[in-house]
């Protein structure tokens, strides 16, 4: 057949952490490469009276389509969950996507013509890579520092390009872990507003809090309606629902609806039924304080394994939460190269030039701590360590 695709085809690539997790199913991997929770975590005993309560009192409007923009009563729990974030919202500025991974895909239907401009964090998260290309977009990659994105370069950038929008992540950075400080959260809100610039700020971590405080996300400065939140119950609950939200102004969410009308119609009226259900029926705080306390305990056992086993001219970043890590090598280590060794040794990462949109990142990796044990991530991490040693050895005998 003459399969006549898209142009923009041209420029797709698959997910390579959603090829590397199909090698890392095998049993005797340990992996650090997905972003994956703890499914050892989930409530599932507490999902599934949810469940059985929804389809026993609700089970007609539950089987049914429903209305574009998310089952109302889910919507107030999430105006909820907003203010405990530190922002005040209604209903009516609420979407309910399938996942946050719709969002970023409805906002590059909203925003975005062949060849525009997107400004990005560098590195930052390849699944939005990945759904912006599907726009032909080009990307600016805004420099950063151990304390994440530098305003005063994105101001840089904006006064030269007519960028469409900034993309971050200011809590636990995928893919470093860096948090951004509340000033250069307000320094951001600053510049956006002098270079009318939209901020979409993706927070699906923000809630996994290890150590220090929480601070406000910039959506909570935002006076004007030009910086779109986004989040999800991926986390905090279980990704198998596929449920996560946008909070943005009328004249944006109305657009918003729009194309997901075009999308799907709507996200499944049974999941956000059952995780409203759940919501108001159980304990979720409880719930997240369990996986926090695992997941630190996780962090904690992955940095310390680093600084036993790494040899000499590694480093890595020390989040405050969120599900990553980030080792930076010598200069001349390319862990794309380095990959299929490791998986001979029996573990896995994501190499880091995978998170750089206009290239960079070679001597990078990803890791991940959430869905491993202390034992395993100490077992893993000295795979790993002893790998890094033997190519540096024979680098140095080159």
């Amino acid at each position: 057949m003459d399969a006549r695709f898209s142009r923009r085809m041209t420029a797709m690539q698959p997910s390579s952490i959603r090829e590397i997790l199909k090698v890392t199913e095998h049993p005797e991997i340990i992996s650090f490469a997905g972003g994956l929770p703890a499914a050892e975590l989930f409530p599932v005993d507490d999902v599934r009276t949810a469940a059985d309560c929804v389809l026993s009192q609700l089970g007609s409007k539950a089987l049914q389509y429903g209305v574009t923009e998310g089952v109302p009563a889910l919507r107030s729990a999430i105006v909820r969950e907003m203010a405990e974030r530190g922002v005040s919202c209604g209903v009516e500025d609420i979407l309910v996507t399938t996942g946050s991974q719709q969002s970023l895909d409805l906002i590059g239907k909203v925003f975005l013509d062949p060849g525009d401009t997107v400004l990005t964090e560098n590195p930052t998260y390849l699944a939005a890579i990945q759904s912006f290309q599907c726009f032909e977009a080009s990307f600016a990659a805004v420099p950063t520092d151990d304390d994440g994105i530098i305003p005063e370069a994105v101001d840089e950038l904006a006064s030269r390009l007519k960028a469409r929008f900034l993309y971050v992540i200011p809590n636990f950075q995928n893919p470093t872990g860096r948090t951004l400080s509340a000033e250069r959260r307000r320094a951001l809100y600053e510049v956006a507003c002098a270079r009318d610039l939209v901020i979409v700020e993706d927070d699906p971590y923000g809630k996994l809090r290890y150590r220090g405080a929480d601070v406000p996300p910039i959506k909570s400065w935002d006076e004007q309606g030009r910086v779109i939140y986004l989040s999800t119950f991926s986390k905090t609950v279980a990704p198998g629902f596929r449920t996560g939200w946008a909070v943005g102004s009328a004249e944006i969410l109305s657009r918003l609806v729009i194309v997901k009308q075009a999308a799907d119609l709507h996200t499944s009226s049974l999941d956000q039924l059952v995780l409203e259900r759940y919501l108001r029926d159980f304990d979720n705080a409880a719930h997240v304080a369990r996986i926090r306390a695992a997941y630190g305990a996780r962090c904690a056992a992955m940095e310390s394994s680093l600084a036993a086993f790494m040899p000499s001219g590694y480093e890595w970043t020390r989040p405050e939460g969120g599900m990553f890590l980030w080792v930076t090598g010598p200069g001349d280590l390319d862990t794309t190269a380095l990959l299929p060794e490791a998986l001979g040794e029996n573990v896995a990462f994501v190499p880091g030039a995978d998170f750089f949109p206009r290239g960079g990142g070679r001597e990078c990796m990803r890791l991940n701590f959430s869905c491993s044990s202390p034992d395993l991530i100490e077992e893993g991490i000295s795979r790993l360590a002893r790998l890094c040693a033997r190519v540096g050895e024979k680098a140095a005998a080159r």
